[in-house]
């Protein structure tokens, strides 16, 4: 898999806890109250997944942005995603750690696959329908959505792994011959 000598048994650990850290990212995306869109400095308008808010100094008007089609659908996308991100989590600490099942490693990979499209298209409406909405002054898409990308890009990385780790079974498991680089004359 790669050249410079990995140790495969280890990615029967680092690859459940690369999943484990796209949870993380992805709850802390979905359960932040502010950290999605703020304008400049969040001086007068900042908006998390749920909802935005209005206002100056300690007076904000707070309105829920779930009474809005796209809005209620990007939450579905996220918390789905995330709930199939678990599924595979799980399923990879059965595959993996447990037990070596390496015939569940390419449905563990097809999972993130499709966690990776939901939350993408998830990522890519909000935006664009935020902007929609507010169309005055300059803002900026902050910590907790990059936290949610922080997620998806994890996600892409360990579909990959998933998916090119079956090859490489003999390695997992320890039964590949070792190679040695430097062979006596």
């Amino acid at each position: 898999m790669f050249r410079c000598g990995i140790a495969y048994p280890r990615c029967r650990w680092i690859v459940p806890l690369l999943l484990l850290f796209a949870i993380i990212f992805d709850i802390i995306a979905i359960a932040a109250n502010s950290g999605w869109v703020e304008d400049e400095g969040a001086k007068s308008h900042y908006a998390s997944m749920w909802s935005h808010c209005r206002g100056r100094n300690d007076n904000w008007d707070c309105t829920s942005l779930m009474e809005f089609s796209w809005a209620q659908a990007v939450a579905a996308l996220m918390i789905i995603g995330l709930i199939i991100l678990i599924i595979a989590f799980i399923i990879s600490c059965i595959a993996l750690c447990c037990t070596l099942n390496i015939s569940l490693l390419p449905v563990i990979g097809a999972l993130l696959f499709i966690t990776v499209v939901i939350q993408f298209i998830a990522l890519i409406i909000y935006p664009v329908k935020f902007n929609d909405l507010i169309f005055e002054g300059h803002y900026d898409y902050t910590w907790a959505y990059g936290f949610g990308w922080g997620a998806t890009i994890l996600t892409i990385g360990c579909g990959i792994l998933f998916c090119c780790l079956p090859r490489y079974e003999d390695e997992l498991t320890g039964l590949a011959k070792t190679k040695y680089i430097y062979t006596s004359a």
